[in-house]
């Protein structure tokens, strides 16, 4: 009896060992990975052509080497994309739009080619919400921002990502336009903050 119920046993054991394993379907193997690789996304040391959607001309990215003010100067030229350093965020949102990546890129670029260079992201909402969500919901926008700059070749140490919630409104009037100007990542450079 005790050998049967052993018998028993494996046997059933052995059927759910069997019905475990799988065969492979004709689709593994066939999935697309995304090339992330640095060399997608790494700048040269020269200057690098930048197009955006908003705009249809061509703008250069200076680096900025030690002592180099060319580079010091892209970064105060209205004319060269990196003079802008505002991603505006959806109602209660920290997807980065993509209106805004050209944007991020090149500020991307422009880190990583100058690896002595340093940024703080503020995270900002509009007032609506607690101050306690405002200060969660204003460091998931400025996490955000550096992630899309760290997968795009800057360096994680380079930059720093903080929330300033409600209490740094570019506008403060009571309607949407005015709420949509202060849901935004500020972007500083070292020097700047």
């Amino acid at each position: 009896m005790i050998n049967q119920f052993r018998l028993i046993a494996a046997a059933v054991a052995m059927a759910s060992l069997w019905g475990c394993t799988s065969q492979p379907t004709k689709d593994e193997g066939k999935a697309g990975v995304e090339d992330r690789s640095p060399t997608a996304v790494t700048a040269t040391p020269s200057a690098t052509p930048i197009t955006s959607p908003q705009q249809p001309s061509t703008v250069t990215v200076q680096p900025l080497g030690s002592g180099d003010a060319a580079g010091a100067s892209a970064l105060k030229d209205p004319n060269n994309i990196l003079f802008k350093r505002t991603v505006l965020f959806d109602y209660d949102s920290d997807a980065i739009k993509d209106e805004f990546k050209p944007m991020l890129a090149a500020h991307a670029r422009y880190l990583s080619a100058n690896r002595q260079g340093k940024m703080l992201i503020q995270g900002n909402t509009d007032e609506r919400g607690s101050r306690e969500y405002n200060i969660a919901l204003g460091q998931r926008r400025a996490e955000a921002v550096k992630r899309v700059l760290t997968l795009q070749g800057a360096q994680e140490a380079q930059i720093e990502a903080v929330s300033l919630g409600e209490e740094k409104p570019r506008c403060e009037a009571q309607n949407e336009d005015c709420w949509a100007q202060n849901r935004r990542g500020e972007i500083l450079y070292g020097g700047e903050y």
